[in-house]
């Protein structure tokens, strides 16, 4: 990637004491900002952290040099160096006065849209998500340059507080031959976007940080005329801006719709629902976690809708490295629950049979985490046996095959550990419940019978009946008589007590290495625990889930 920063230009306006260590700076090609506070040491900002820059405080007099040779600080507090891409912001006091800056170094980056050029040719209007300072400014600017002159299209950029194109009358030459509108006042933002459209005949607009409902209406005018947009949000996923109300009109927005009972009953639903309002404005979404790997949305109408019913289970990942694209399907960690590598490490000695001792029932509300080179949540386990009732029999045994689990279907429920039946359908059938009583199977419940419940199930199943997996012998190996009659009390307290009854449970008290192994055992039932009282009589409690 070539990079243009006119970093020397930044550095002119500094004091001497700021500048000369910066100058000589081993890493100042990395250098993001540039911090000046009242009464305090000055601060470089590096992608590695933070380093002090002299032991010399700034004064009133060190801020006064650096604002006199800057541009004017417009509206929302920023100004910027003419000709370069470096943007300065202000902290005032009550009185108005500048008593902070930031000096926020620009650069111009060829070569960072490597990841979604297929994406360009589309046509199609594109979202960047990201937190502040993640280079969604840098990528719109390239794609800018690309669509302008590579592409030869009509490219108007809307630049608020002049980061895309730089500052002054000119713009940079980094946005090729693209056009920039400039923004007199941040809150007209929404209508120089209209003017743009009425008065230059564009055909791609650019906009960077969408952030008001104005802002999100004319976007969606804007491409209901069929002018294609490029466009930034402040967001780490689309599914915060599904939920933001005052953006979610950028991915067509949510509404609450009642259901008929059939309609109800036949997507296993509650009758209000959410659902999408209307075609979204922008049909790719891409989410900005780090420089050189992305998250794509290339239908973001598709995906708004799973993301409203929790189906979204895989993500696009795309990854550049050394120049080279790579494009990998992943399952979406969002939601993690359960922690399956920590999970490994707490069952001791080898495993064996399951035999499940109660029958209950379960909700399962995240997804739990997918686990290094697809191992099995439990390793060296015999296979979890569960019977799949009202559920689509290839779906389940598709899941199982792609995650690896150590599960088999069954298809009589006689031979069956488990049953993992749609919570609808298991009220309607008493005999299934009989049945379950009368055998001790445990019966776990889902709302839906979607790919990402019936994974979630599935991984619930195996972290619960891990605790099953034990050979007490191998775990009270090298245990004192008294830590072993200790362990005895607990197990007996969390599965009489704490997991049938729901109940919390105070222990006898005994000495410290009795309790710690006592307040072990809780963790590995997923139960909390806490020590009370003084010496000798400090006793252990612990708490249902």
């Amino acid at each position: 990637m070539l990079i243009a920063d006119d970093l020397d230009q930044l550095l002119e306006i500094l004091p001497y004491f700021i500048r000369n260590p910066l100058e000589i700076h081993p890493n100042r090609k990395n250098l993001i900002e540039i911090v000046m506070d009242l009464g305090r040491r000055p601060e470089a900002r590096f992608p590695s952290g933070p380093e002090y820059l002299s032991h010399k405080i700034v004064s009133w007099y060190d801020l006064d040099y650096s604002i006199k040779r800057v541009g004017n600080f417009s509206g929302d507090n920023r100004s910027g160096i003419e000709r370069t891409l470096h943007r300065i912001s202000s902290i005032r006091n009550r009185q108005g006065n500048i008593i902070g800056l930031t000096c926020r170094v620009g650069r111009a980056v060829f070569g960072t849209i490597s990841l979604i050029r297929d994406l360009l040719n589309t046509g199609q209007s594109i979202l960047l998500l990201g937190r502040p300072g993640v280079g969604k400014t840098t990528a719109i600017r390239e794609i800018a340059r690309v669509l302008a002159d590579e592409m030869e299209k009509r490219v108007v950029i809307i630049d608020t507080s002049n980061e895309i194109a730089g500052d002054g009358d000119i713009p940079h030459p980094a946005i090729g031959r693209a056009r920039r509108m400039q923004v007199t006042r941040p809150e007209q933002q929404h209508q120089v976007m209209i003017e743009a459209v009425e008065n230059h005949m564009p055909e791609v607009i650019i906009i960077d940080e969408i952030g008001t409902e104005l802002e999100s209406l004319a976007a969606r005018t804007i491409a209901e005329r069929g002018v294609q947009l490029v466009g930034t949000a402040h967001g780490n996923h689309l599914e915060s801006l599904v939920k933001n109300p005052v953006l979610s009109d950028l991915v067509g927005g949510i509404q609450y719709v009642t259901l008929g009972d059939d309609e109800a009953k036949r997507r296993g639903t509650q009758k209000s629902v959410l659902e999408r309002k209307t075609s979204p404005a922008f049909q790719i979404a891409i989410e900005i976690h780090e420089r050189n790997s992305w998250i794509i949305h290339e239908k973001v109408d598709i995906t708004v809708d799973q993301i409203l019913q929790g189906q979204q289970a895989f993500l696009q990942r795309r990854i550049v490295s050394e120049g080279v694209v790579s494009i990998r399907c992943e399952e979406n960690q969002d939601d993690v629950n359960v922690n399956a590598t920590k999970l490994r490490k707490k069952i001791p000695g080898n495993l064996k049979d399951i035999s499940p001792s109660s029958s209950s029932s379960n909700k399962f509300n995240h997804v739990g985490s997918k686990l290094p080179n697809d191992e099995p949540a439990i390793s060296n386990q015999k296979s979890l046996s569960i019977y799949a009732y009202g559920l689509n029999f290839q779906e389940v045994s598709t899941v199982i095959s792609m995650l690896s689990l150590p599960i088999v279907l069954s298809r009589e429920i006689g031979k069956a550990d488990v049953i993992l039946a749609l919570k609808s359908n298991l009220k309607l059938n008493s005999k299934l419940r009989q049945i379950a009583r009368a055998r001790r199977i445990t019966i776990y419940t889902i709302h839906t019978s979607t790919i990402p419940q019936i994974t979630r199930a599935l991984k619930k199943m195996l972290e619960i009946n891990s605790v099953c997996f034990i050979r007490w012998s191998e775990f009270c190996e090298g245990k004192t008589v008294k830590q072993i009659a200790s362990l005895n009390e607990a197990k007996w307290a969390i599965e009489k007590i704490v997991i049938a009854k729901k109940q919390p449970v105070e222990l006898l008290s005994c000495l410290a290495d009795s309790r710690k192994i006592q307040h072990d055992l809780a963790q590995f039932y997923h139960l909390r625990a806490r020590s009370l009282g003084e010496e000798p009589y400090r006793r252990l409690q612990i708490y249902p889930d």
